[in-house]
């Protein structure tokens, strides 16, 4: 069958029409998904920084807290800005809707125990039980706070071990903060003989308490007898320190407790003697 050259002319003509009439209806859709693009990048870091500096503006919060919000909003523009971009090319956008909640649903799920610590470091960073640099102790953990995450908080003990708590950890537990308040109490317990001068010997922890710097004078220190035994008197030296001097405070006050009481021939009983075993009883 012979060829029409004028109907495969005009076909042809057709195509490159059609073909045309795509390239300038792209071209325009591919100049709007750039100038888009653009312009979403650069009001993606507008909002951030707007977010971050109006943060900034409020007392107290942190900047842990004031990073994570900030690029939240940052990136929660660009994902609007990419499915603006998708629907200049049909691309349906309520199906990408749906399929980035499907994605969402499905990591929340998967990373639930992260999901937690996140918002237990959010909870953290916004109540602030702790700070940087304060002792605290949570249920078995305690230790000096030196960094607060999202996902975990990192403690150093006494001893100098290192601890990385989960911050759902932290969160679901009890608090005790010995820094927080900026002062301590201290009960130092001394046993002495019922024999001896009961108020010299509370004269002389109050003489060492008065002498010592580092112990508040409001409220003072106090003696008292804290305990009565067969042949033993139980005397307390309760003072208040700053929280900074607590252990260095009570180690100096009970040695010198100690050196105070023999000087004054205040006698600390001895343990009884251990009964002998019953094969030696019976020799």
């Amino acid at each position: 069958m012979p060829i029409d050259p004028q109907n495969t002319l005009l076909t042809v003509q057709a195509g490159l029409a059609q073909l045309s009439t795509l390239i300038v209806s792209y071209s325009f859709s591919t100049i709007g998904a750039i100038i888009l693009l653009v312009v979403g990048y650069i009001v993606a870091k507008l909002a951030e920084r707007s977010v971050a500096a109006g943060l900034g503006h409020i007392h107290g919060f942190d900047a842990t807290l004031r990073h994570f919000f900030s690029k939240i909003v940052r990136y929660a523009v660009l994902i609007l800005v990419v499915v603006m971009v998708l629907g200049q090319f049909g691309v349906q956008t309520a199906s990408i809707i749906a399929a980035i909640g499907a994605i969402g649903l499905a990591i929340g799920l998967a990373l639930q125990g992260t999901l937690q610590n996140i918002a237990a470091g959010i909870m953290l960073l916004a109540l602030r039980p702790f700070r940087i640099g304060e002792s605290v102790e949570v249920g078995a953990i305690a230790g000096s706070v030196e960094e607060i995450g999202l996902f975990a908080t990192k403690l150093r003990t006494a001893d100098g071990v290192y601890i990385l708590a989960p911050n759902s950890t932290l969160w679901n537990q009890p608090v005790r903060n010995f820094t927080r308040n900026g002062v301590r109490r201290t009960d130092i317990t001394l046993g002495i003989g019922s024999w001896n001068d009961i108020d010299g010997a509370q004269k002389t922890l109050l003489a060492i308490a008065g002498a010592e710097k580092r112990i508040r004078r409001v409220p003072g220190p106090i003696a008292f007898v804290a305990g009565l035994g067969d042949t033993t008197v139980s005397l307390t030296l309760r003072y208040w320190t700053a929280a900074a001097d607590y252990f260095a405070t009570q180690i100096d006050m009970t040695k010198r407790a100690k050196q105070a009481f023999d000087s004054e021939r205040i006698s600390i009983p001895l343990p009884p003697p251990e009964a002998p075993p019953p094969e030696a009883r019976k020799q």
